[in-house]
C-alpha cells in the first residue's frame, strides 16, 4: 500500500499571524464536541479521512508520477482522464453539477490532453507553486464548456488534493469562508481561481497544524486531516 506523505506546506504569507486564537480554541472544541480523539478518533477515521485517503491511495496506485508519466509518453490522455473522473467520483467532494461538467470536458480527445498533460505539469514539474498554479487555472479554463462552468473552485483544486494530500489542498469556498470567520482568519477570498488564494488556503491549512499539534490526537498526517478539520467547522452537518 502507498504510504502518505508528510505534510511539508510552510507557514508563511502577509495572513499568517492574523489568527483570533479564541476563536481557534473554540474551533478546536467544536471538532472534540464530535470526535474527541481527535484525528486518531475511530468515528472520524470511518466518518471523514477514510474515504479521502482511500482516494488518494488509489491515485498513486493507478496515476503516481511514475505511472502517469509512461501514460502521457503512451498518449493515453483518455486513459488519464478517465482514471482521474472514476477516482474522484468516489469522493463527495464535487458536486453533482460540477461532475457532470468535468464529464463533459473531458470527453472530447483535445479535452482529455489538455488535462492530462497540464495536470502532470501542476503536480510533478519543476518550478514555482505560483506558476504552476497558474498554468492549471489557465488550462482548466480552457477545457471545453457545455453549460455548467468548469473553472470552480473545487474542480481546481481536487485533482490536487487527492494525488499529493502532502501539497495540496481542497477549497469549499463555503464552507472554508465559514471555517475561516470561525477561526478568526482573515482568508481573502475571491471567487476567481487565483494564487493569492490558493497560498491563503495553504497559509491556513499551516496555521491550524500549527495551533493543533501539540494537542494529544491531533498531529496532522496531511492535508486530509487538515480540510477535514475545516469542513467540520464550516459545513452544516456539524453544526450545533
Amino acid at each position: 500500500m502507498a504510504r502518505l506523505a508528510s505534510l511539508t506546506y510552510p507557514l508563511t504569507g502577509a495572513r499568517a499571524g492574523n489568527v483570533n486564537y479564541l476563536g481557534a480554541a473554540r474551533c478546536r472544541r467544536k471538532f472534540e464536541l464530535f470526535y474527541p480523539d481527535g484525528f486518531a478518533d475511530e468515528t472520524y477515521q470511518v466518518a471523514e479521512r477514510s474515504f479521502k485517503e482511500r482516494a488518494h491511495l488509489e491515485w498513486d496506485a493507478e496515476l503516481g508520477p511514475v505511472e502517469f508519466r509512461k501514460l502521457l509518453a503512451r498518449g493515453e490522455f483518455r486513459q488519464i482522464a478517465d482514471a482521474a473522473i472514476r477516482i474522484e467520483s468516489r469522493t463527495n467532494l464535487l458536486f453533482s453539477f460540477e461532475k457532470m461538467a468535468l464529464r463533459d470536458a473531458l470527453k472530447s480527445q483535445a479535452g482529455a490532453r489538455l488535462f492530462a498533460t497540464e495536470l502532470y505539469a501542476f503536480l510533478w514539474s519543476r518550478g514555482s507553486p505560483q506558476r504552476k498554479f497558474a498554468d492549471w487555472v489557465q488550462a482548466v479554463s480552457e477545457l471545453p464548456r457545455r453549460e455548467a462552468p468548469v473553472l470552480t473552485w473545487p474542480i481546481v483544486t481536487v485533482f490536487g488534493f487527492l494525488a499529493r494530500p502532502d501539497k495540496h489542498m481542497f477549497l469549499k469556498p463555503m464552507v472554508t469562508r465559514r471555517a475561516a470567520h470561525a477561526y478568526g482568519y482573515d482568508f481573502g477570498y475571491e471567487t476567481q481561481p487565483h494564487w493569492r488564494v490558493y497560498q491563503s488556503l495553504l497559509t491556513f491549512a499551516a496555521i491550524i497544524r500549527r495551533d493543533l499539534e501539540r494537542r494529544p490526537g491531533f498531529q496532522a498526517r496531511d492535508m486530509i486531516d487538515l480540510q477535514s478539520f475545516i469542513w467540520v467547522q464550516g459545513s452544516p452537518e456539524y453544526e450545533t
